[in-house]
């Protein structure tokens, strides 16, 4: 198996920066850049690093390139002896100066070496999978991990990552290995002395996994949504002041904002960390009748996303004699509505249909912690904490899916081979979400998305 090495710790400047190796020669690149004895697993060592002999080659003994046994960097050195390690391998972490210069002819040094090459994305995590240190659950988490911006993030990622996800999935497995254990055993020895009937006796516990699954299912995807982000559409009628809130509320201007109708005409959307909670705010096109074809997509695409968003925040224009009629069809019972410019009329007193309203001004400010707390209040609502951990992929949903399909055609089985065949189907589809089945085809897919050095 190759060596394999990265960055570990971003590739940008800074005071310190961590380069892993992994494999079985990572020790034979400590040896190469020191000529030092390993040091003892978990204590860190602080000496040089020079220019290995195999190094010596032409394309460094240029002007301004190092030769064989200068000094590429001084710093500190943490040996990770297997399978004690993140990947189960032999680890080697180089901490280093941050400067690019200094990562680069660290880097350069290293892809000399023999069996050693640069880490493809998220293989670290992936060999630490494949050599039993963590679940498929527990790879995907250390992703979700790294981009956690928001405490509710990074808080699941952690419950995922220490196998809150990965025992629920295991309890259901061991389960359902007892139920089809009991049907092959009616099937493999029908002349013994087996209780009579075992599909039947065996029907009730199938059917309380079924509802204990679908019941994991029904959780208006709470998990996916923390990972991406609720979605807020901002809707409203041309010079609501859509854009103008979505800057307010971004505190920078994301939106271009003018007096001239009708200037959005693609969704335009801004994260942010509401009560620890991700949010996705949305602008879009002004909701009107046109004549104009790119407008007039424009504002279907706002029809669209009115329907997909988590939370609608509907605006009508406060100086305006009336509420826009455009606006008012896209409004739920759920909708936050909000009077704008309110630094421009003295009326506050309007309401519609006996909603609650909230005024605001996003010149002066005047509103907005009103607008704030409703939407906090709301986000939190959808995010609220359930029974047991949320599903945080739509390949579990899937998974889960298949499970549930397959538990429910083992029932209508007329022949007790049938039944146990889709027991098994159902078991392997379980044991897609952790791994503990040949998931080959999944692996690709799962680790691609990770950055190099993880």
């Amino acid at each position: 198996m190759d060596t394999i090495y990265a960055v570990a710790s971003g590739l940008q400047r800074a005071g310190v920066t961590i380069i892993r190796v992994s494999g079985p020669a990572a020790l034979l690149t400590y040896k190469n850049l020191t000529h030092r004895p390993v040091p003892p697993p978990r204590t860190a060592v602080f000496g040089s690093f020079r220019v290995p002999v195999a190094d010596a080659t032409d394309k460094n003994s240029g002007r301004g390139a190092p030769k064989t046994g200068a000094i590429l960097d001084r710093g500190m050195v943490l040996f990770f002896e297997t399978p004690s390690s993140f990947t189960g391998e032999d680890v080697i972490e180089y901490h280093l100066h941050g400067g690019m210069a200094v990562v680069k002819g660290f880097l350069e040094a290293l892809s000399h070496m023999p069996e050693c090459r640069l880490a493809a994305p998220g293989e670290f995590t992936r060999r630490a999978f494949e050599n039993g240190k963590m679940d498929l659950t527990a790879a995907e988490a250390v992703a979700d991990l790294i981009n956690a911006e928001t405490e509710a993030q990074r808080t699941q990622a952690l419950e995922q990552l220490n196998g809150t996800l990965a025992r629920f999935y295991e309890n259901w497995a061991e389960n359902l290995k007892k139920i089809l254990a009991h049907q092959e055993a009616d099937i493999e020895f029908p002349d013994e002395d087996m209780p009579a009937k075992v599909s039947e006796k065996l029907r009730p516990e199938i059917e309380t996994l079924i509802k204990e699954i679908k019941h994991h299912l029904d959780d208006k995807r709470r998990g996916e949504r923390l990972r991406s982000g609720a979605l807020i559409a901002i809707l409203g009628a041309p010079n609501a002041g859509k854009s103008s809130l979505l800057n307010a509320l971004a505190q920078r201007d994301v939106a271009i904002v003018s007096e001239e109708a009708g200037t959005t005409r693609d969704i335009i959307e801004a994260h942010l960390d509401l009560g620890g909670y991700p949010v996705i705010l949305a602008d879009t096109a002004g909701l009107r009748e046109t004549a104009s074809k790119v407008e007039a997509e424009g504002i279907n695409r706002a029809r669209k996303l009115a329907g997909e968003a988590d939370i609608r925040v509907v605006l009508f224009d406060g100086t305006a004699p009336a509420p826009d009629k455009d606006t008012l069809e896209v409004m739920d019972d759920e909708a936050i509505v909000v009077f704008t410019k309110s630094d421009l009329t003295k009326e506050r007193d309007r309401h519609i249909a006996g909603k609650k309203t909230i005024w605001l001004s996003s010149t002066t400010g005047g509103g907005i912690d009103k607008l704030l707390a409703a939407l906090t209040e709301k986000v939190s609502t959808l995010f609220a904490p359930r029974q047991g951990p949320s599903l945080t992929r739509e390949r579990h949903r899937l998974a889960l899916e298949e499970t549930v399909k397959a538990l429910e055609r083992s029932l209508s089985a007329t022949l007790p081979e049938l039944a146990a065949e889709d027991l098994r189907l159902a078991l392997r589809s379980l044991g897609a979400v952790t791994g503990t089945v040949h998931v080959e085809d999944l692996l690709d897919r799962i680790f691609k998305d990770f950055c190099i050095g993880k």
